[in-house]
């Protein structure tokens, strides 16, 4: 069982990572998959998907006492079918990341830095914050970025997002771990929304998550 962490957080959510460790066949061992998870992992021909798959369910079941079942919105946002607990998800080759809330909407995302970064310069940030890019550290400033960005779309849960037009990270110094402030701006009624995330550097990946 590859459990890498479990964190209580301060305002009653979950954070906790699965390292993916095992093989495919010891990950179903693990599962007890419900039928409708067999019928989706049977259309995957990804090997390293259905072992992601896999490890969300093995999570799942650390972290709950009971059997939840997991359901997608119609933008591909994760929700328990028979428990009201919020629930965000997030994952790379290596590990699974599961942020848990009993009220509050959550986002999270991870990232590895070993992935070159420098597209979401061009397609996810607005002048300003290129403008505040690090010369020495820019990788890991744009996988920051680009997670910080990727979990307020989580818990936004919208359509058609404009990274660079309507979401917006104050500048910050990338350290080996950190808060961020993040501002939302929704066309559609024409409000903004101000997010306090965190985030933090771990095994050669970036995590950050929120919780509002």
């Amino acid at each position: 069982m590859a459990l890498y962490l479990r964190r209580e957080l301060e305002n009653d959510a979950l954070l906790a990572i699965w390292e993916i460790t095992e093989s495919e066949a010891e990950l179903m061992d693990l599962c007890s998959l419900p039928n409708s998870e067999i019928e989706e992992l049977l259309i995957i021909r990804s090997e390293a998907r259905r072992k992601e798959k896999l490890a969300v369910r093995a999570l799942l079941n650390e972290i709950f006492d009971d059997k939840v079942y997991l359901g997608h919105h119609d933008n591909g946002r994760p929700f328990l079918q028979n428990s009201i607990v919020e629930i965000s998800i997030s994952h790379t080759n290596r590990f699974v990341v599961i942020l848990t809330h009993p009220e509050l909407s959550v986002g999270v995302d991870i990232e590895s830095l070993s992935r070159d970064f420098s597209v979401v310069e061009k397609r996810a940030l607005s002048a300003e914050e290129i403008e505040d890019l690090s010369e020495k550290n820019r990788n890991t400033h744009l996988a920051i970025y680009w997670c910080a960005k990727e979990a307020v779309y989580k818990r936004m849960s919208l359509s058609n997002v404009n990274f660079a037009d309507q979401i917006f990270v104050k500048r910050f110094s990338p350290r080996d771990c950190g808060e961020l402030e993040i501002s939302f701006y929704n066309p559609i009624n024409e409000k903004e929304s101000v997010f306090n995330a965190e985030y933090e550097l771990f095994e050669n990946h970036v995590i950050v998550w929120l919780v509002e």
